[in-house]
């Protein structure tokens, strides 16, 4: 990957949502929404304080975390549809 995020800035990879609901019925792609779970894929060097010290991500790439319905931006980068967003958007990592 050449893209390289800045700040407190990550970049996500959706992980795709299932396609049969658990009793067996198969979702239709027109009635899907977005999944809301994603693999991190490359993470900022973290947030600068107003004294200028860094201070590292909780999150690195490989995390597998929750995020908001309408967090961070849609971008496509080699070709893959990615979300960057602030680490603030994640609400948690999956263990």
């Amino acid at each position: 990957m050449n893209f390289r995020p800045l700040h407190d800035r990550v970049l996500v990879r959706r992980v795709e949502a299932e396609e049969k609901t658990a009793g067996g019925i198969i979702i239709p792609d027109t009635a899907k929404e977005k999944p809301q779970e994603g693999e991190v894929v490359a993470a900022g060097a973290g947030a600068k304080s107003e004294d200028g010290k860094v201070s590292p991500l909780d999150v690195k790439a490989g995390d597998r975390i929750l995020f908001g319905k309408w967090s961070g931006t849609e971008v496509k980068v080699n070709g893959e549809d990615l979300l960057i967003m602030k680490e603030s958007d994640i609400l948690g990592i999956l263990a």
